[in-house]
């Protein structure tokens, strides 16, 4: 089997980073993500990233981690590969982290460069080889060093390719060409970690998209993957065109999970749109911004 091949196994073609319900107090809302995984899935994503930064995993604990990817497993764990994001910038914190993703039933892990610190190369390496060597689940690397600061050079990558268990890289660098490069030449499966860039990436050997807007285009993201599979270039090229409104009501503002949790609120898909302190839910007068362009996309009712 190929490396491409035993990704989309684990992975998935569709996966949704997808947020974590919490109520207005910011207590995480366990029914409501079962809820919205079960939409989301219903809605066409065959994978889900849990506890990722679009999930507020810098400012949720343990024991919530570990709950949600539990009772998310439970519920859509047979319909859906199930993601864990082991991240942090304590290479100790990640590695239990791991550990108990791996013990609540994860299908795979989606390891970062670690943040913050800027560690050389060799110590991301070490980081994320500490991480991989933990447990026993499938790692899809996380390279974003417009968050992190720090990025998996070429070196790196080449290193972890020989790992049994790495097969693949969420690729949030914005560089396709590098990309293409990469891929072709360790091996390893590539994601659009950029929903701006899902056409570019898809067109140029990507197998699939960790999305953001799938949280209201799931569909249409699969129908994206399943056109590029297919050959069917120019409706791969409509759809892109159609959802790019979409990317930047939601991701414009690089507050993913603010304007992600604020449409699933538009929609009833979760109760509220509360946030955990840094980031601050969206005001009305922002709310009714992104509400005119679901409206616009067909996504919400006029």
């Amino acid at each position: 089997m190929t490396r491409n091949a035993e990704a989309l196994a684990t992975f998935g073609s569709v996966l949704v980073a997808m947020v974590t319900p919490m109520d207005p107090d910011g207590r995480v809302d366990i029914d409501a993500a079962c809820s919205l995984a079960e939409r989301l899935v219903d809605d066409g994503a065959n994978g889900l990233v849990l506890n990722g930064t679009t999930g507020e995993s810098p400012t949720t604990h343990q024991p919530e981690k570990d709950a949600l990817v539990r009772a998310v497993v439970d519920a859509v764990g047979d319909r859906a590969r199930i993601v864990a994001g082991a991240g942090s910038n304590d290479t100790q914190h990640a590695v239990r982290i791991a550990r108990s993703a791996e013990r609540t039933g994860a299908h795979g892990l989606l390891v970062v460069s670690p943040y913050y610190n800027r560690p050389s190369q060799e110590g991301v390496y070490r980081h994320i080889r500490s991480i991989t060597d933990a447990v026993d689940l499938p790692v899809m690397l996380y390279d974003i060093p417009g968050r992190t600061g720090v990025a998996i050079g070429d070196g790196v990558l080449d290193r972890l390719a020989e790992h049994d268990r790495v097969l693949a890289v969420k690729d949030a660098t914005g560089n396709v060409p590098a990309g293409f490069t990469r891929m072709r030449r360790t091996g390893l499966a590539f994601y659009s970690g950029d929903d701006a860039l899902n056409l570019a990436w898809l067109t140029h050997g990507a197998v699939g998209v960790v999305s953001v807007a799938g949280h209201v285009v799931a569909g249409a993201c699969a129908e994206m993957v399943a056109s590029i599979s297919a050959g069917d270039l120019p409706r791969a090229q409509d759809l892109s065109v159609e959802l790019a409104p979409v990317c930047e009501a939601l991701l414009g503002t690089g507050q993913g999970a603010v304007y992600a949790k604020a449409a699933l609120e538009l929609l009833g898909a979760i109760p509220h749109r509360s946030v955990r302190s840094p980031l601050v839910e969206a005001d009305e007068t922002e709310l009714a911004d992104l509400a005119d362009a679901l409206r616009a996309a067909g996504i919400l009712a006029a």
